[in-house]
């Protein structure tokens, strides 16, 4: 992993003012090379979400996975529109987050428990683009289907897709997809911060 700012990134984008290269230089790319992922290489990233920060430490997430070639991968690869079922082919993994609605100490609703696992998947995140991989983040799917297809219970919401892999060149995506592999750009700061009121 760079202890400096990608050169790539620096094309696409500016900071303000100067901030740790792991968060600068993560990004979302969609080119992954197809190679399998052993539990050795995809635990720390699990690990690495477990230590995110949450409402009275309840820790709301929980990751439901599947493995490229598992027994488990077709169900979740049907849940992707077809957009996103053209690149995520090649992932290593596929993983649902979901996040439990109530605390378990005492059943009662938990207003921040989306805000904790989107904490936890950017530990994730981090994690996984400190290894070099590939952590894409996504909407792109069938909510309702799979919460039944993958029996996730009540109280539990679900929140996002992520597929993950190890990296590969633009040229393995299609011509449409190749032209919008570009890191992203980034809002100015006046845009998101409200000094006193909004």
């Amino acid at each position: 992993m760079r202890d400096s700012y990608d050169p790539l990134l620096q094309k696409y984008r500016k900071t303000a003012y100067n901030i740790h290269p792991l968060l600068f230089n993560r990004w979302s790319p969609r080119s992954m090379s197809g190679e399998k992922m052993t539990e050795e290489e995809l635990l720390p990233l699990f690990e690495a979400a477990s230590f995110a920060p949450s409402s009275y430490n309840a820790q709301p997430w929980k990751f439901v996975y599947a493995k490229r070639d598992d027994a488990d991968w077709n169900q979740f690869f049907s849940l992707l529109v077809e957009f996103n079922q053209n690149w995520v082919k090649n992932a290593a993994a596929l993983i649902l987050v979901i996040s439990r609605e109530t605390f378990e100490h005492n059943n009662k609703p938990s207003v921040t428990h989306s805000f904790d696992a989107g904490a936890a998947w950017m530990s994730l995140a981090l994690e996984g683009t400190y290894r070099g991989y590939v952590v894409h983040g996504m909407q792109g799917f069938d909510y309702q289907k799979a919460k039944e297809l993958l029996r996730i219970p009540e109280p539990y919401a679900v929140e996002a897709m992520i597929a993950i892999g190890k990296p590969a060149q633009k040229s393995a995506l299609s011509n449409e997809l190749q032209k919008i592999e570009v890191p992203s750009t980034r809002k100015p700061l006046q845009e998101i911060i409200h000094l006193g009121a909004f």
